[in-house]
């Protein structure tokens, strides 16, 4: 049986030009990581850590105070949960339609079809973690027009494959290859803009609140009868000190395990390890194993786990 694979918090290799924004000030200081499948890197440096498919992607993103992520939009689940700092969350064609500020261990399951972007409002470098639906994670990253305007403006061109090329390196787009076309006026139409009463219920959890509620058993998060209704390819559960247990049990899929808080002792057939906020381990199908924590203190970790629901728009039921 294969052994679980862990990826540490220090050993993350970053991408500072991923997207399409990494040169437009403002968002030039952001870093991108790549934690299992493939992602959606617009740029071949970006290295992934684990390119085994689960059913959804892992990644995470790093920003120094007041460093933001453009508006874009995804035709799949994008889920993030706060690791470190302060972050402001915001959507819409503008990014005026609504916000909301989360703090560490907070999870936002965004809806999918909204333009969105977030920025780190913290006064320290902050990590968020992300969850994408599918194995392709819906094909891409669609940006708001005047992002890719204002990237073109910097020396980035995106292609109409999704590849960055960048002018002030002398690259060029390839013969026979146009740039990314912008959305046009009715196509952005069709983009929604929910205001914040109407996002936050069904869409943000707060960390202490999971915490209290996964006092005796985990708490599902998201899934078909989760805090957050949504059936995405995956369901993500929060797993604490009183609901953990001591019971070695296996998945017919392969896992995730990520601590939010405390250290986690996890012991399978074969093997144990200790995790600790920010590591990321993929448990493999089939393996028996257990997570407890192993300090006293604070202790919590977030659990994914593919479904057979297909990835793709926000559920609706």
């Amino acid at each position: 049986m294969t052994a679980p694979q862990i990826v540490r918090y220090g050993e993350l290799q970053p991408c500072k030009t991923a997207f399409i924004d990494a040169h437009t000030p403002g968002s030039d200081q952001k870093e991108n990581f790549t934690i299992i499948g493939g992602g959606v890197s617009e740029s071949p440096d970006q290295h992934v850590h684990i390119g085994v498919p689960h059913g959804f992607n892992i990644g995470a993103a790093g920003q120094p105070p007041r460093c933001r992520n453009s508006l874009h939009s995804h035709r799949t689940a994008e889920v993030f949960f706060v690791l470190s700092g302060r972050w402001r969350f915001f959507w819409g064609r503008w990014g005026d339609a609504g916000e909301v500020v989360l703090e560490p261990g907070d999870i936002f399951n965004i809806p999918t079809g909204i333009f969105r972007g977030f920025e780190n409002i913290g006064t320290d470098y902050g990590m968020i973690m992300a969850i994408l639906g599918g194995d392709d994670a819906g094909g891409g990253v669609i940006w708001a027009p005047q992002v890719i305007e204002d990237a073109r403006a910097h020396g980035l061109v995106l292609s109409e494959e999704g590849k960055l090329y960048d002018t002030k390196k002398g690259q060029s787009l390839p013969d026979g290859v146009g740039p990314m076309p912008l959305l046009t006026e009715d196509e952005l139409r069709a983009y929604p803009e929910p205001g914040t009463r109407d996002v936050l219920p069904n869409h943000v959890a707060r960390y202490w609140d999971l915490h209290a509620m996964a006092d005796r058993d985990p708490v599902q998060v998201i899934g078909e009868t989760g805090v957050l209704r949504d059936r995405p390819g995956f369901e993500v559960a929060l797993l604490t000190r009183g609901s953990a247990r001591a019971d070695m049990h296996r998945h017919d899929r392969a896992s995730v395990l990520m601590p939010v808080t405390g250290h986690w002792k996890i012991v399978w057939d074969g093997g144990e390890d200790v995790l600790a906020p920010g590591d990321t381990m993929s448990v493999p199908a089939g393996l028996d194993h257990m997570a407890v924590p192993s300090m006293s203190g604070d202790a919590a970790l977030y659990h994914v786990v593919a479904t057979d629901d297909p990835a793709g728009a926000t559920w609706k039921g």
